[in-house]
């Protein structure tokens, strides 16, 4: 990529190690952002700032908890130190779940709620007030086709990215007039980590890994999984000033899912 249209930004990524959030981190640190890698993980945040470093980019390694306010708070202070005042936020870290409302426990309900809500609410609330301090921000965060339409044993993953969504809309409104750009992405099937591991937890076979693989990938009218580059690439544009006219808005990259179903 030549663009650095995310120049002079400062963006954090939540979990930003591994997949998706790997790879928007490298995408904004190309296109000239100064990005934080928020990870539990601090061995994938590691490697990811290390590949960015090698690509020339600028990026440091923060450990964080998104689901404590404390570490939330923590990770900023680190941020700001090191890069400076946060421009951009990508709430993207979360967990999946893979069950309907019977076969889901308490305990794995309130896991991914957890997560992949109160992370994400962790992190606008102590974001928020400093971008409107700041003059303005975009914020991402990343929902999923499952917020907007069923999706087969995903009642807890999909009760969550539910919220997430709402979320987007509701700080949408609320601070349109403060400066603050709010959207989420929702994607398809990606093909990332937590597929394979699925595939490997609960097939053996690998005849029936593959064959399962192929129909994960054909239940996309495209016929096939997406790839975290491409959820990256409307990132970046979603990060930038380029969509400055944009906010409030759910962008499917789904491969046609949420129109041929």
């Amino acid at each position: 990529m030549s663009s650095k249209r995310m120049q002079d930004k400062i963006a954090v990524v939540t979990g930003g190690g591994k997949g998706i959030g790997q790879a928007i981190a490298r995408r904004l640190a190309t296109e000239g952002a100064k990005v934080a890698v928020w990870e539990t993980d601090e061995a994938s945040a590691q490697a990811n700032v290390l590949s960015i470093q090698g690509d020339g980019g600028t990026a440091i390694a923060v450990t964080c908890d998104v689901t404590d306010s404390s570490t939330v708070l923590a990770a900023i202070a680190t941020t700001e130190s090191d890069l400076g005042k946060v421009s951009v936020l990508v709430n993207n870290a979360g967990i999946a779940h893979v069950g309907t409302v019977e076969d889901t426990s308490e305990e794995d309900f309130d896991r991914v709620q957890q997560v992949n809500v109160k992370g994400t609410f962790n992190c606008l609330r102590a974001l928020v007030p400093r971008m409107v301090e700041n003059g303005g921000g975009a914020i991402l965060n990343l929902a999923s086709i499952a917020s907007r339409l069923g999706i087969s044993e995903r009642f807890a993953y999909s009760a969550s990215k539910g919220a997430v969504l709402a979320m987007t809309l509701s700080v949408a409104k609320d601070y349109v007039n403060k400066g603050i750009r709010c959207n989420c992405i929702c994607p398809g099937r990606v093909h990332t980590p937590f597929v394979d591991g699925y595939l490997e937890k609960y097939y053996d076979d690998d005849a029936e890994r593959l064959e399962m693989f192929q129909k994960l990938s054909e239940y996309q009218p495209v016929g096939r999984m997406g790839k975290p580059e491409e959820i990256a690439a409307v990132a970046a544009f979603l990060c930038s000033d380029e969509s400055s006219f944009v906010t409030g808005s759910a962008y499917d990259v789904d491969g046609g899912t949420t129109l041929l179903r």
